[in-house]
């Protein structure tokens, strides 16, 4: 059974305001939710790593319940940040893989770290996301967008609540962000646009 919007945004409110029952059953709804998000995010991995989902969905819940100073809003924008987690996550697997295919002796990961990224996945993951943080310094907003719609799985008009903008604005930064992003990835000549804006 999915949760009603407004019951998550209930608990997410109450458990911002120190009520930490409200997590306890907060968690138990969105899981399936936090678990779909990761699915999407480990959907081009090899299939025999039956683990990787369940390892990433436990390591953005105990990040979730880590965040100080959130004021929670709703339903959207937790997905939000849920999805900015598991992208970091990743992130950071990926460069601590890439660290040791470059021969950093020092550096150990374990079994389950090795596991969770094949290396083309590490470094299409790590060449998004410095493509995200220089599409962030040119414009934010279009970044927030990618996270939310690609990571996050929102929809646009759940998009457009978290960042308080029109649906019309969320299609323009995304058709914009998209083809800024491709350009960055995969060089000038795969996309001629210089610009987000």
């Amino acid at each position: 059974m999915i949760p009603a919007p407004h019951e998550v945004t209930q608990l997410l409110v109450a458990w911002g305001d120190g009520d930490q029952s409200a997590l306890d059953k907060l968690m138990p709804l969105v899981y399936d939710e936090l678990h779909g998000l990761a699915h999407r995010y480990m959907a081009h991995e090899r299939p025999e790593h039956t683990l990787q989902t369940s390892a990433l969905v436990n390591e953005a819940y105990f990040r979730l319940v880590d965040q100080r100073n959130v004021h929670w809003q709703n339903r959207a924008q937790f997905f939000g940040i849920a999805a900015t987690l598991m992208r970091r996550i990743l992130v950071g697997y990926a460069r601590r893989r890439n660290r040791v295919k470059r021969g950093a002796g020092a550096f150990q990961i374990s079994l389950d770290e090795a596991a969770i990224l094949s290396q083309e996945r590490a470094a299409d993951m790590v060449a998004l996301d410095e493509a995200l943080e220089n599409l962030a310094a040119v414009d934010r907003r279009k970044s927030q967008v990618v996270e939310l719609r690609f990571f996050g799985g929102l929809s646009i008009d759940e998009t457009a609540e978290v960042l308080k903008v029109s649906p019309g604005t969320v299609m323009r930064d995304w058709t914009l962000a998209k083809a800024w992003l491709l350009r960055e990835v995969m060089g000038d000549t795969a996309a001629g646009v210089s610009s987000p804006k």
